[in-house]
């Protein structure tokens, strides 16, 4: 049993694999045992079967099971002895590899692709600059966060007069066709005419409505006219409308009861306090923009720092390999450059991990988790949520395989960022919110 090691470049090699016939005699004895194990054949009792019947069946078999083991344990050995830093996994070159002649040759050559882990070696110190924003809080912006809180907790009015995006209930008729309580979204409406028809109407009202031009989306239409899309086709478009109630969306009044709702009972007791907690909270939410738009930046500068070489050809290979059929190569090619700038970015994360003996426990993969678990709450008005059920929640996300490596990923990340930041020198850029979102977008 041999092994020839064929550079090919900086990071790229084959393994040429000798292996006498002789030497996978024992392996495939092995194999055969196996066979004979569990082998059903008439006239003999499971297990009982002569060998030299087993042999015939299963011989070829258990002998390329044999290689195929030698080969593992002597490529995984190679490796080891030789402390090579491999990328995947080394993959059969099918270029070079000649046919086997199982029943004919005494030794059996294979040929392997492998590819060496890309080298990182980098230093980081006030010499290098990246830039980080401060995000301003304008006025501007605090008005329309707070008449977004303010909307999130309002309601519908009935009112006298359809106005631009009111909600309306009116009954369709058409000759004998009769439909009662039907729902319409001004805001649905796109062609300008059409909805002039509506503005300024009352309860009581009445006018002659071409449904598809009022509603060009097929389902709203569906749902307008309480039918199937199917049917759609077979429908006389025009309707006459007769306004029932018009409703408008009413902004919550600022109150105490608001106030516990938003904040928890007795947090915040004036409008003052109410305008201090919206400042709090802009400030926060800023703050996990500007650290998003910090990551991206720095990101890009230890990747452009870095330039770590990859095997590229290789990994291709290998992504195809390993995801069986998945995916294509066409596949492969059109997301690689995403892929690959995510690989390099993960080694520049495990590189800076290992030289500043970064840890990450339990506890800071909880505290990220909870912090992800807290941001979906607040999406649907639930801002205090107690601890014990945030807890809760959070050790389910963590509990689901795909989503706990992520909130891991997320934790490293955020360590290593924050390493970053207190090793470089920051150029320190005043922005407003809606530049910073041009910037990221």
């Amino acid at each position: 049993m041999k092994i020839e090691q064929i550079k090919i470049d900086d990071l790229t090699f084959q393994l040429v694999v000798n292996i006498e016939k002789a030497d996978a005699q024992e392996k495939k004895k092995q194999a055969l045992k196996e066979y004979r194990k569990t082998a059903e054949l008439k006239g003999f009792r499971k297990g009982m079967a002569p060998m030299s019947l087993i042999e015939k069946m299963h011989g070829l078999s258990a002998l390329v099971e044999g290689v195929n083991q030698l080969i593992s344990e002597s490529i995984n050995n190679y490796i080891a002895e030789n402390k090579l830093n491999i990328l995947g996994e080394p993959l059969p070159c099918e270029d070079k590899q000649k046919k086997i002649d199982w029943e004919n040759d005494e030794v059996y050559e294979f040929v392997f692709d492998a590819a060496l882990s890309p080298v990182v070696d980098f230093k980081l110190s006030a010499e290098d600059k990246i830039v980080s924003y401060n995000v301003t809080v304008t006025d501007e912006a605090k008005q329309a966060y707070k008449s977004n809180m303010l909307k999130q907790f309002g309601k519908l009015e009935n009112v006298d007069v359809i106005k631009d995006e009111d909600f309306i209930i009116a009954d369709l008729e058409q000759g004998e066709t009769k439909i009662e309580g039907t729902y319409i979204t001004l805001r649905q409406i796109e062609d300008a005419d059409v909805k002039a028809l509506f503005i300024g109407k009352k309860p009581g009202d009445s006018f002659e409505l071409d449904v598809n031009k009022a509603f060009v989306n097929e389902t709203d239409r569906a749902a307008l006219l309480k039918v199937s899309k199917d049917e759609l086709a077979n429908i006389n478009p025009l309707y006459n409308v007769t306004v029932k109630e018009v409703k408008t969306f009413v902004e919550a009044e600022q109150n105490q009861d608001l106030y516990d709702r938003l904040f928890g009972e007795g947090e915040v007791k004036s409008e003052a306090e109410f305008e201090g907690k919206i400042a709090e909270r802009i400030a926060k939410e800023y703050e996990q923009e500007s650290a998003y738009r910090f990551m991206l930046d720095a990101r890009e500068y230890l990747l452009n720092k870095t330039n770590i070489q990859v095997p590229e050809q290789f990994m291709k290979k290998w992504l195809y390999t390993i995801n069986e059929g998945k995916f294509s190569m066409e596949d492969i090619e059109k997301d690689f450059a995403l892929f690959l700038k995510d690989f390099r970015w993960q080694l520049i994360r495990q590189y800076i991990c290992k030289e500043q003996n970064i840890q990450i426990t339990r506890e800071d993969v909880l505290a990220v988790a909870k912090h992800i678990a807290g941001y979906q709450f607040a999406m649907y008005g639930l801002n205090n949520v107690p601890d014990e059920q945030l807890t809760q929640y959070a050790e389910s996300l963590l509990g689901n395989e795909k989503e706990g490596r992520r909130i891991y990923e997320k934790t490293e990340e955020d360590k290593v960022l924050a390493y970053v930041k207190s090793v470089v020198s920051l150029d320190v850029k005043d922005i407003t919110i809606d530049e910073l979102h041009k910037l990221t977008n």
